[in-house]
């Protein structure tokens, strides 16, 4: 049994797989996972490239309705790879994994970026749009329509 941090790592890594998929960072990811899980055994890697060109290819084919449900269904399904892994470890093998696992993660989200189509707008960290005293902010989005707010009345100044 996997103590909760190393659930927890789990998790992440398992997280860190599906939302790498289809994006600019797949291909290096997949590579550093494969290797992770390959622990120096080229069938093992190769089995698990597999794997993931399967996620992607899963990812990319879900119909807009199921995208989260097949999302859900991967992340869970690397989690439990990526315990199963874990657990079949000895304790001195296990922390060198974590710790090689922590370091993928953290190299994976240092290096994660933010990009748009055109007129797009990508925002890497938090975005706030606000008004004040009489001007507007938007963004746009597809078919939006800003119109122009009643004017308060005497109750709502």
């Amino acid at each position: 049994m996997l103590s909760e941090a190393m659930t927890a790592l789990a998790a992440a890594g398992g997280t860190a797989v599906v939302q790498a998929a289809g994006t600019d960072a797949w291909t290096g990811v997949r590579q550093q996972v494969a290797l992770w899980f390959g622990r120096g055994n080229p069938q093992r890697e190769h089995a698990q490239l597999e794997r993931l060109d399967q996620t992607a290819a899963e990812l990319e084919a879900a119909r807009p309705t199921e995208v989260e449900r097949v999302r859900i269904r991967q992340e869970a399904a690397w989690l439990g790879r990526i315990e199963a892994l874990l657990e079949s470890l000895e304790d001195s093998e296990r922390a060198r994994a974590a710790d090689e696992l922590r370091a993928l993660l953290a190299q994976q989200s240092s290096h994660r970026s933010v990009s748009a189509g055109q007129s797009g707008l990508a925002v890497g960290g938090d975005l706030h749009v606000g008004a004040d005293h009489g001007s507007a902010a938007a963004v746009t989005m597809g078919n939006v329509t800003l119109g122009h707010p009643s004017q308060p009345g005497p109750h709502q100044d």
